[in-house]
């Protein structure tokens, strides 16, 4: 089946939550197209974190070609807009090679930037950010939410009511413009669609997910997790990292401190990896471009890639 060439490169949108089988899908689905994989994954950018960040395998890198994986170390910075920059970097040579493209991953933040830029927003005014944590530590999340919900209803239909970060900004722009922060967002996606993208989403019941991650979590263990925390803090990498205090990486750091024991951090890596997956749902339920499959489901998702990228 020949794929045409277009003037504007054609993405696949891989995403789901944490656990969901997002790896198994992509490398099936890649490895039929002769496609490579864009990872948009926020953690496994960083170099020695390949366990606790599910990263693909080294037969797997073998297998589909991998980019975006280990670009820093884990004390280097890595903001979405250095992502962006190097995704289309990789994205703009893939095109030029008529290679099929694939991003895949979980961070939703990272999939929005890239297809639709970052809004022309207002900068952060810290005293006023600094006013609403104050609020929110003084009258909890709901209070701040509900002044959302009032004040922008819209932004407050897109933004999960346990989201401080979001929930904060959709005030700040809102304070600082006068405008809902949803017309920024609008007017950004009207001005720059760089990608023809189609947008494929896992999907599990909450039982499911969570019995895979449950399963997951005790092969990492098994496989050298707690090894690799160990290697990373000999290594000079402080707890406090801002990597080092992602899933599974903190709770093993502290457990390695003598601040618990084994099994209460792999029982805490379970329960907020589920919490995690949740949040990462609620982001992805706002997008009605995706379109939702069952991990197993490869035949469907096959004939809906083929068509996409044929133009069919």
């Amino acid at each position: 089946m020949v794929i045409p060439v277009t003037a504007k490169p054609r993405l696949v949108i891989l995403l789901g939550p944490t656990g969901s089988g997002k790896t198994a899908m992509a490398l099936a689905m890649a490895g039929r197209w002769g496609g490579e994989i864009v990872s948009a994954d926020s953690m496994q950018v960083y170099r020695g974190m390949d366990i606790g960040t599910a990263k693909p395998t080294r037969e797997e890198r073998i297998r589909v070609p991998h980019h975006l994986l280990d670009c820093v170390d884990p004390d280097e910075p890595f903001h979405v807009s250095r992502y962006c920059e190097l995704a289309r970097e990789v994205i703009a040579r893939l095109h030029r090679e008529q290679r099929p493209i694939f991003v895949v991953g979980g961070t939703g933040l990272y999939i929005r930037a890239l297809l639709g830029g970052l809004i022309d927003g207002p900068g952060a005014d810290e005293t006023l950010r600094n006013h609403m944590k104050e609020e929110i530590q003084q009258l909890g999340i709901e209070a701040l939410y509900q002044k959302l919900r009032i004040s922008d209803p819209r932004a407050a239909a897109q933004i999960s009511p346990r989201d401080a970060i979001r929930i904060i900004r959709a005030l700040e722009v809102l304070e600082l413009t006068g405008r809902s922060i949803v017309d920024h967002q609008q007017e950004h996606r009207f001005r720059e669609q760089p990608y023809e993208a189609f947008k494929i989403g896992l999907t599990l019941t909450r039982e499911e997910l969570q019995e895979r991650i449950c399963t997951r979590t005790d092969r990492m263990i098994a496989e050298g997790f707690v090894r690799e925390v160990e290697g990373l803090l000999a290594a000079g990498y402080d707890r406090s990292l801002k990597s080092m205090q992602s899933l599974g990486y903190r709770h093993l750091a502290a457990c390695l401190a003598g601040e618990g024991d084994l099994e209460a951090a792999v029982r805490l890596i379970k329960r907020d990896t589920g919490r995690y997956a949740k949040r990462q749902m609620t982001w992805f339920a706002a997008d009605r471009e995706i379109s939702w499959l069952r991990p197993s489901d490869h035949d469907a998702a096959a004939e809906r890639i083929g068509r996409f990228l044929t133009g069919g």
